[in-house]
């Protein structure tokens, strides 16, 4: 898929959460005000985050989009990753500060039980936002982003959460009032666990790390061009979606420089077919002299 697309269909996805944030931050907001259920604010607030997350990965896409130039050979795909880590951020600390709201509400057991409007509110939303999830997840996969990717798990826990918001809401209809503040702390931990989640994959990224198991999977791949005797090193980053990869072979040492040139080109062909690969460096080296060095060493 063209690098152009992809960003569009990143763009699509990021705002369509965003729109869907706004409209459900303001409905949970005012409706929890009103009927005072403090398990739909802290969703609202869980939303509020999500707008700000929306905005920091959209300006993360636009500096992605700019071009390589003499500070940035590779270019600036990194931004995106950056503005997911930035989003991942913002959501923890409004995670504990509904975390301690809620908490406090129970300890002083200041409440009161909350209207079944604020249910019904939590269940539309829950029902929406799964459906903003599956569409953003699908075009996550196709294009790979991580920004989509991590807007996508925030579809599915903010759906979660307005579900556990909702439980909260009807069990206090019973005279479980505690149920409502209850499901504000499990509101706040899920907005926690996410924004964890989300640090920990683009900080891997951001400090140059790269699935093994995917790695091991290329050398199967590369062992497949015609004229490679071995894979001795292979090393890759993630840089955006895209992946940098630098590797060295083993060829036969009686083949030209032509016909060792040619086995790189075919690497760099089927890599580029079968993983998203932005560059891939291939040094070649003679397979009898490294096996000879290996023996006297």
């Amino acid at each position: 898929m063209p690098e152009e697309k992809i960003q569009s269909g990143v763009e699509k996805g990021v705002y369509l959460s965003l729109l869907a944030y706004i409209v459900l931050s303001l409905l949970k907001l005012g409706v929890g005000w009103i009927y005072s259920s403090e398990a739909l604010v802290a969703d609202g607030l869980n939303n509020t985050t999500d707008i700000l997350a929306s905005v920091a990965v959209l300006i993360g896409l636009k500096i992605s989009k700019k071009p390589a130039d003499r500070d940035h050979p590779y270019g600036h795909l990194r931004a995106e990753t950056i503005a997911s880590m930035i989003a991942s951020f913002i959501m923890v600390v409004i995670g504990l500060e509904v975390f301690i709201s809620a908490i406090k509400s129970i300890v002083e057991f200041k409440m009161r039980p909350p209207s079944t409007i604020a249910g019904f509110t939590a269940v539309i939303s829950a029902a929406l936002m799964l459906a903003v999830y599956r569409y953003n997840i699908k075009l996550a996969k196709v294009t790979d982003s991580q920004g989509l990717k991590a807007a996508a798990l925030d579809n599915r826990s903010d759906a979660f959460v307005s579900i556990g918001a909702a439980v909260g809401i009807f069990g206090a209809q019973f005279g479980i009032v505690w149920l409502d503040p209850l499901a504000a702390v499990l509101v706040a931990m899920m907005i926690i666990k996410t924004g964890w989640d989300i640090f920990y994959e683009t900080s891997h990224n951001l400090s140059d790390g790269f699935d093994f198991e995917e790695g091991k999977e290329m050398e199967k791949v590369i062992l497949q061009v015609k004229g490679v005797k071995q894979v001795t090193s292979l090393k890759a980053r993630k840089h955006g979606s895209l992946a940098i990869i630098d590797v060295t072979i083993d060829v036969d040492p009686s083949l030209n420089v032509v016909e060792s040139h040619m086995i790189t080109e075919n690497i760099e062909k089927l890599l580029k077919q079968e993983y998203k690969v932005e560059s891939i460096s291939v040094h070649v080296e003679p397979h009898e002299i490294r096996n000879e060095v290996e023996k006297n060493e």
